[in-house]
């Protein structure tokens, strides 16, 4: 969400540390049941001297009234206060909730006559300051009293207009700190991002300001803009709603994902959990359940949306699961696993990590009495349906499972008893038209007009300009997309083929991280090349003829992008996908764009389509929705949506009702969208070819109450049909803030249930429920065929898009031999694994650098001793100094200024049978002669009758009365800790006979390695025999030696560099030059 309240303590700290000089220090205390008072006395001794107020801190309104505040008092009082009310149940309205969190700061005695009351806060234009002269706890209806300064945003704050405006009644004593205090309050306002901000009572004396009682919000997303003026900030849950341990762990994992997750829980002993798929979706099931008379069992809200991972929706969907099973219902429970149709979520991949979380806790469903519905809808959902189906067979608990073709909430009335559970209805089969020819000739398929454009008539002169007859989009408008998404291009080229266009609706892209350059596209069965700019400046100028602009730039950079984007008058309108781009921001972006002539639509919307035409982005989700909703041909109706991912269900609800959607625009979830519910339903009104109009409100903000207006003075003449989503919230007992930023009612005025009830009286079509939504539109479309008003269009025949190979392989169409294989290491899912080991388990448990090279080259977790002799082999072998050729080598390739990976290769290519390399070759030898049975005596005569050399035997400074130490720790490592060494033993008695010829004929390093590792392979219980000797083959040996030189090597290179060695010449008297005699 955007807009989130803080406790008092934290806003008058803030105030503190910003206002300077111009306010009386805020001290304050927080208390809770933790509280250490001797510590908090100990840091604030004021408190044993001064008289003091204390007060819940918990987001309660008028605490004065209510009998809550306890002022002068002594240190003792205040604690008496709290022991009494802590943990005391109080009913506020229809909230019942318990005292938990104290304010203790000084009291201050003053007179009634220097209360005043201010308040900031902002609106779509700006911010407004309500001043009176008058405060305190009987202030009474501050609107009607205060008087009001507005500053519209971006223009600079007017000392003396605010002076003239808010400060008429105030005494000339005190005018002078009391403007200087407003003024840096406002500044404050501002610079910290609060979205609203009451002080009452504000006491002004002859000398200062002193800030009373404080209520505040802040904007949530401006935190990456604020974060170091903030500091820690703590966002409480509503009075009379607990904070749960399960909210917070969503909340961690809502801000470490690009998707969004949200959760509150209710009533934790409730019978109805959802677990809904999108922002609209997750208000409208909670609303038909609510209609349903089952607001007191519902047990939950939240949402997940915009394409979380299987890992992802597992995590939420085990958090749900686990809050599910904390309460047994003698009746059981209910889980509703709902969505609309998804405009570009993998529906089969979210639903698989939902079904990984069943299986898991399917004895707990089976014991808690678990039913399940589901409906869903959208990319891949036939895939994610038949594996929800699949395991519905196995749990032991009813399953019950729709698609599109069953209207979004009617699994509610099946799952709470209010409708027969009817059987699935059969989906139609839109995706052979990816695959299939069309069955007709060109000349069998009916032409329709797709132009969109028609003439409008003339509005009121104080509607926006941009509606002055200008539709949005045509049959050629051209676009320009910002970001490297590629998939959303290719869902605009595949829409435009299937909508006839002649040419392609994106004509470049815009990516500043990488240079100029060409991305190739199909366009239909033909491949072309799009061209994609670095710079802003170069793309406008080489196409002048887009006039929209599709914004994927993320949060942080979506408003520099817009920005920049408005100072080319050629574009007439922009839309932008980032949710979470702070108010003030957007603010801005909307009033240059209004000043420019531009219509935004978002921030925080999929977008928008005009059928048969053209469509943003991913709006309309894949192509078998698409065709299923026949959007690729124009019907008679136009909507408009606050939701993004409920458009889509829009497209499917108005096209099983009537002839089609003419064109519908999501204008966006956020508090302040680019345009409004008004904007689009005039454009409407004005454009014959749209014949009736779908309105799909929310609770939050008055903007139907202009559609209100506007039916009355005959300015929307045209059906309308209407809906705000959101009437449950009236039914909760504490407040609830939805999916989108917007969906927040600040008054009764703004809740859905005043607006639908204002839509009807006004002469718009409202149904009783969403429920009732498509059968609404079906009637009142039926009415206008009858009266001839409408002429439904006539369907016509799409040509077929061959569907794009990822995607036929998701849906499980087509196989291909994988061009790679790999045992050892999967990337894939939420966690690295190594050898099916997740990373987290790797450092937890602490396996080392032996550890990962057993799962890495073994794929075993071998014993600790193995892995410990892995890391001990390592850092024996890890350097022999700078005379031997590796070093050498890769000292002489740093002397000669190369970087470090060609100097550690030079030194690697030295390795091999002369230098090195015996550890593999050791192994074999010595394993074959004893496999074979031969005499350590035999071994070597017959090694010396063949001509070759014993590998592993021989030093060229070590002997048997000058051991390599190297060899003698890793021979009693071996013998302390290896189940067996019989390789060991054996080339032991071998090296008796070699020194007995020669006393550096020992078993050097790289043999005692070779052996060793054959006993751990062979006896550590891992391998077979077979397994033990392929890895020797494999060359597993050698790679030990490779591994730990390399850290030599690489501690040569660094030596090298920090010793500043120049160029290597080798001298001239340390070479031997044998010439042959001159001719």
């Amino acid at each position: 969400m955007s807009t989130k309240a803080i406790y008092e303590a934290t806003g008058k700290k803030l105030l503190n540390k910003y206002l300077d000089s111009t306010a009386a220090e805020c001290r304050c205390v927080d208390v809770d049941a933790d509280t250490n008072w001797n510590e908090l006395i100990d840091k604030n001794r004021w408190l044993e001297n001064e008289r003091l107020v204390v007060k819940p801190d918990q987001l309660i309104k008028r605490r004065g009234k209510l009998g809550l505040i306890r002022g002068n008092v002594s240190l003792q009082g205040a604690k008496d206060f709290i022991a009494e009310t802590l943990g005391k149940e109080i009913s506020i309205g229809h909230t019942t909730g318990k005292l938990k969190h104290f304010i203790i700061e000084p009291y201050l005695e003053h007179n009634k006559a220097d209360e005043m009351y201010i308040c900031i806060y902002s609106n779509r234009d700006g911010e407004i300051i309500l001043f009176h002269h008058e405060g305190g706890i009987d202030v009474g209806d501050v609107d009607s009293k205060a008087l009001k300064y507005t500053i519209v945003i971006d223009d600079a704050f007017n000392v003396n207009k605010m002076e003239e405006t808010l400060l008429k009644n105030i005494p000339a004593v005190r005018r002078s700190h009391l403007s200087a205090f407003i003024t840096k309050l406002f500044q404050v306002y501002m610079e910290l991002q609060f979205t609203y901000l009451e002080i009452n009572p504000l006491v002004v004396t002859t000398n200062t300001v002193y800030i009373l009682d404080l209520a505040s919000r802040l904007d949530q997303t401006a935190e990456y803009l604020c974060a170091s003026k903030w500091g820690q900030i703590v966002f409480p849950p509503p009075f009379g709603r607990d904070a749960f341990p399960e909210e917070a762990y969503i909340a961690e994992l809502d801000a470490k994902s690009g998707a969004s997750l949200k959760l509150t829980v209710l009533n934790p002993k409730g019978r109805v959990w959802t677990m809904v798929a999108g922002g609209g979706a997750s208000v409208i099931y909670s609303d038909t359940i609510c209609d349903m008379g089952f607001a007191s069992e519902l047990a939950n809200y939240g949402e997940y949306s915009g394409a979380p991972s299987e890992q992802q929706t597992y995590e939420y969907a085990k958090t749900i699961l686990s809050l599910i099973f904390k309460e047994k219902n003698p009746d059981g429970k209910i889980l509703i696993i709902g969505g609309g149709i998804a405009n570009f979520t993998n529906v089969a991949a979210t639903f698989k990590g939902i079904v990984k979380a069943l299986r898991e806790h399917r004895e707990h469903l089976v014991e808690h009495k678990i039913s399940i519905f589901v409906r869903r809808a959208g990319p891949n959902y036939q895939e994610g349906l038949r594996v929800m189906r699949e395991v519905g067979a196995t749990l032991g608990v009813p399953v019950h499972v729709f698609g599109a073709e069953t209207h979004m909430t009617a699994i509610v009335g099946m799952a709470l008893g209010k409708r027969p559970i009817a059987p699935p209805e059969q989906a139609e089969l839109t995706t052979a038209n990816f695959l299939l020819p069309t069955s007709g000739s060109k000349s069998e398929v009916q032409a329709v007009s797709n132009n969109g454009s028609s003439p409008t008539t003339k509005v009121n002169d104080d509607e926006r300009k941009y509606n002055l007859g200008r539709p949005l989009f045509s049959n050629t408008t051209k676009a320009i997309v910002w970001g490297m998404q590629t998939k959303a291009v290719q869902g605009m080229l595949d829409f435009d083929h299937v909508c006839r266009r002649t040419q392609p609706s994106v004509v470049a892209m815009i990516y500043p991280f990488t240079g100029d350059h060409k991305q190739k596209f199909y366009w239909g069965h033909d491949e072309i090349l799009l061209p994609c700019y670095k710079n802003m400046a170069d793309c406008m100028k080489r196409h002048p003829e887009a006039d929209v602009l599709i914004n994927f730039a993320s949060l942080r950079s979506a408003y520099e992008s817009t920005m920049e984007t408005l100072k080319y008058p050629q574009i007439r309108s922009i839309a932008i996908v980032a949710e979470g781009i702070p108010e003030q921001l957007t603010r801005r972006m909307i009033r240059l764009a209004n000043t420019n002539d531009v219509s935004l639509i978002g921030p925080a919307t999929v977008g928008g389509l005009k059928a048969g035409c053209f469509k943003i982005g991913h709006t309309g989700g894949m192509l078998d929705n698409i065709l299923m909703s026949k959007l690729y041909r124009p019907g008679s109706v136009a909507y408009v949506s606050r939701s993004g991912g409920m458009s889509n269900e829009l497209n499917n609800i108005i096209c099983r009702n009537s002839d089609g959607v003419y064109e519908g625009i999501a204008i966006g979830g956020d508090r302040y969208p680019g345009t409004t519910f008004t904007d689009h339903i005039y454009r409407y009104e004005d454009d014959p070819e749209a014949k009736l109009i779908v309105l799909l409100g929310e609770v939050g903000g008055i903007e139907e109450y202009h559609i209100c207006e506007a039916i009355k003075s005959k300015r929307i003449t045209k059906p309308l049909v209407a809906w705000c989503i959101g009437t449950c919230a009236s039914m909760f007992t504490s407040e609830v803030q939805f999916g989108h930023a917007g969906s927040h009612a600040d008054n009764d005025r703004e809740t859905a249930v005043a607006k639908n009830k204002a839509l009807r009286e006004a002469g718009a079509y409202v149904p009783n429920s969403f429920d009732e939504l498509g059968d609404l539109i079906h009637m009142v479309f039926e009415n206008l065929v009858q009266s001839g008003q409408i002429t439904p269009k006539p369907d016509v025949l799409p040509p077929s898009v061959p569907m794009d190979y990822d995607w036929a392989r998701e849906l499980g169409l087509i196989r291909k031999p994988a061009s790679f294989m790999t045992s050892i290491v999967d990337d894939r899912g939420q966690e690295l694994l190594y050898a099916g080991m997740p990373i987290t388990d790797v450092i937890k448990e602490d396996v080392g650098i032996g550890g990962v090279l057993s799962l890495l080259w073994f794929r075993k977790r071998l014993p600790k001793y193995a892995t410990e002799f892995l890391e001990m082999t390592l850092m024996v072998t890890a350097d022999h100094g700078p005379a031997v050729s590796g070093a050498h080598n890769t000292i002489v390739c740093a002397r000669a200024g190369k970087d470090l990976v060609s100097c550690l290769a030079s030194g690697l290519l030295t390795i091999g049978d002369r230098f090195g390399g015996a550890l593999d070759n050791a192994a074999k030898q010595f394993s074959e002669a004893f496999d074979a049975g031969l005499h350590p005596a035999d071994f070597v005569n017959k090694m010396r009758k063949e001509g070759k050399l014993l590998m592993g035997i021989g030093h060229r400074v070590k002997s048997l009365n000058n051991p390599d130490m190297r060899v003698v720790l890793l021979k009693q490592f071996a013998k302390q800790h290896f189940p067996a060494t019989p390789l060991l033993d054996y080339a032991l008695e071998v090296e008796k006979i070699t020194v007995s010829k020669k006393p550096n004929l020992i078993l050097n390093v790289d043999g005692c390695i070779g052996v060793v590792m054959v006993d751990l392979l062979r006896h550590c219980g891992c391998f077979t025999l077979e397994e033990a000797t392929e890895f020797i083959e494999n060359g597993a040996l050698n790679g030990l030696f490779v591994l730990g030189r390399s850290i030599g090597f690489i501690g040569h290179f660094l030596d090298q560099k920090r010793l500043r060695q120049g160029l290597y010449r080798h001298p001239w008297d340390d070479i031997s030059y044998i010439l042959p005699e001159a001719m």
